[in-house]
């Protein structure tokens, strides 16, 4: 695909990527040091704010509970606070010295962003502006890099939401199938223009993960390839500083331990923005994304030049904002970094910028009506706060809903006569369907991602090798130590959207034993599992293609597939059945054990 050539903050490079003007330099930006040999010293200071993984979140608010964002840390969420962190930063230091960016995962995420992407989709002839689109633009973002989950809905709807940002979308990695050239602009190129006669030229290069070849294969297998972060980043910092850039940032979606999820399913690293700083030299600072994680700041010292590269990630959903604090110095006739820094500020320290709240409140209040639509009732209240440890009703029902629509798919298949088996995971451990009335928030609440469904071919060998995996999950935990929920899960830093439990079949998981040898007594319809049996396995997508790296399902034969969410699935089966009643589908298939005796 060509290089996406729109205008760019009023201009353009031949490479595709923009170049900002950033006009006459405020005092604060501007410093005059010590004199050297009868000269004074030009000294020059700018910052650059930095979010990632904002998933969608405009307001301070949860569309799952219909009310105001909170967590147990108070946390706030939204580019409307992260936009007066950014005016109160532009206020101090300049609006002339300062650069926005972001790393990636900005349309996926919230009820928000799904529904203009699906409900009123801004695909449609002459649809709306996609609400992040809106607020960025509002914002005054330079540039963005590409995140995995900007690739869920599809490319023409990435593609839309480029076209309606007044910033370039980078990703240096995310290159043409055929062509091997960027699908994307690689990089933006800004001018800061300081009181000493020469602007300072900072490079931003955008770099996405490549997992996006196994998670979104539907979409971009055979249209478009993702190579590693490091060799691509190895190819243009050189390129960017032989056009003269003074500073080089990268923003990265890609995390920094040097892990991967995907395990040798793709040569390439997923999370290696601290590998990219340890081996391509020129890098200044990088902007980092994708895990999660706060690091508000972080040196890497790179092996080739000894330098020290400072990264810097502000959490998820618009909670934090990084600022990286650049003094460079002239020497030798060009602008040299002397000393650079990282922080972050908390969203929760301020209030939300009427003037983005303003901009978005008719869409927002579109969505809350959406959400709150009443699809059916419920007998008896389910919630997923113990689901990391115990067989709850509500992964039952994700379970029951997918098995039956994966039954019905198969019915009159030559496989239709064949078991079928459910993976879930907990995504949220806040999830609630109430008693009573339900709605779309409530089942949407319940599976927070994109997935759509699949069914694989396995059998009861590969199944026990799937449920082993899963079990490393747990903590080990000696028979007769105390037992702390809180401290039982998430074993090596698992998360519980990796932890799945499987109905259809009844197991023990003994969390005394060391992992690898955890699951005991398989049985299906009471007899132990053979290892020859075979059944088929309803799965979602981000599972099958390889996310996780649980063994044999990515290579499973494919039985059939679905392009519909998984979360529309079930909210369309409680629309057609009216009501939910646990006793028909809840039951405790597995539980954890130690030597045999139930922990809980």
């Amino acid at each position: 695909m060509p290089l996406n050539r729109r205008k760019f903050l009023g201009k353009s490079a031949a490479t595709g990527a923009g170049v900002a003007l950033a006009g006459a330099v405020a005092a604060p930006g501007a410093q005059a040091a010590e004199a050297r040999g009868g000269r004074p010293v030009k000294r020059y200071a700018f910052t650059v704010m930095g979010t990632t993984d904002l998933h969608g979140n405009v307001f301070n608010w949860d569309y799952f509970t219909d009310k105001e964002f909170d967590d147990k840390d108070h946390n706030d969420v939204g580019l409307a606070k992260v936009s007066t962190l950014v005016n109160r930063v532009r206020a101090e230091k300049g609006r002339r010295n300062t650069l926005l960016i972001d790393a990636g995962d900005t349309i996926q995420g919230t009820q928000l962003s799904y529904y203009y992407a699906k409900v009123d989709p801004i695909t449609a002839e002459g649809g709306p502006v996609h609400p992040m689109a809106q607020a960025m633009n509002a914002m005054d973002y330079d540039a963005a890099a590409l995140g995995n989950h900007e690739f869920n809905y599809g490319i023409p709807v990435l593609r839309k939401f480029e076209q309606q940002c007044r910033f370039p979308l980078l990703g240096a990695n995310a290159l043409d199938a055929k062509t091997l050239r960027p699908a994307f602009a690689p990089y933006s190129m800004h001018r800061l223009r300081t009181p000493h006669g020469r602007d300072v030229k900072v490079a931003v290069l955008g770099l996405t993960n490549p997992g996006i070849a196994i998670w979104d294969k539907a979409n971009v297998q055979g249209r478009m390839t993702f190579p590693g972060l490091e060799e691509q980043a190895a190819t243009w910092v050189p390129k960017l500083r032989s056009m003269g850039a003074d500073v080089v940032i990268v923003s990265a979606h890609s995390g920094s331990s040097g892990t991967s999820s995907y395990g040798d399913q793709l040569p390439y690293v997923e999370n290696a923005a601290g590998l990219v700083a340890e081996q391509v030299p020129g890098i200044d600072a990088i902007l980092v994304g994708h895990a999660h994680t706060e690091i508000p700041e972080y040196f890497v010292t790179n092996k080739t030049t000894g330098k020290k590269v400072v990264l810097s990630e502000p959490l998820k959903w618009g909670q934090r904002l990084t600022l990286f604090d650049f003094e460079l110095v002239w020497e030798k006739g060009c602008w040299k970094v002397e000393k650079v820094g990282a922080k972050v500020l908390n969203s929760n320290t301020v209030e939300e910028d009427a003037k983005i709240t303003g901009l978005l409140s008719d869409e927002h209040a579109k969505v809350v009506a959406y959400v709150n639509q009443v699809i059916g009732t419920n007998a008896a209240e389910m919630t997923s706060a113990e689901a990391p440890f115990k067989d709850v009703p509500i992964i039952d029902l994700i379970n029951h809903i997918q098995a039956d629509t994966v039954k019905q798919a198969l019915a009159g298949t030559e496989h239709a006569a064949l078991p079928v088996l459910s993976q879930a995971a907990c995504f949220s451990r806040s999830a609630r369907i109430p008693a009573g009335e339900v709605t779309i928030r409530d089942v949407a609440g319940l599976y927070v991602f994109e997935n759509t469904l699949e069914a694989r071919l396995m059998t009861g060998a590969q199944m026990k090798a799937y449920l082993e995996f899963s079990a490393n999950y747990y903590v080990r935990t000696p028979a007769g130590a105390p037992v702390e929920p809180a401290k039982l899960t998430n074993a090596g830093g698992i998360p519980d959207y990796n932890y799945d439990v499987v109905s259809g079949l009844s197991y023990e998981i003994d969390i005394a034993r060391p992992a690898g040898s955890r699951v005991t007594n398989v049985r299906f319809s009471g007899q132990p599992l053979a290892d020859d049996a075979k059944f088929v396995f309803a799965v979602n997508n981000y599972r099958a293609n390889g996310g996780g790296n649980f063994p044999h399902v990515a290579a499973a034969p494919v039985l059939w597939s679905n392009s519909e969410e998984i979360r529309n699935t079930m909210i369309a089966w409680v629309k057609a059945k009216g009501s939910i009643d646990p006793a028909v589908f809840a039951a405790v298939d597995w539980r954890l054990t130690r030597e045999g005796a139930p922990v809980f």
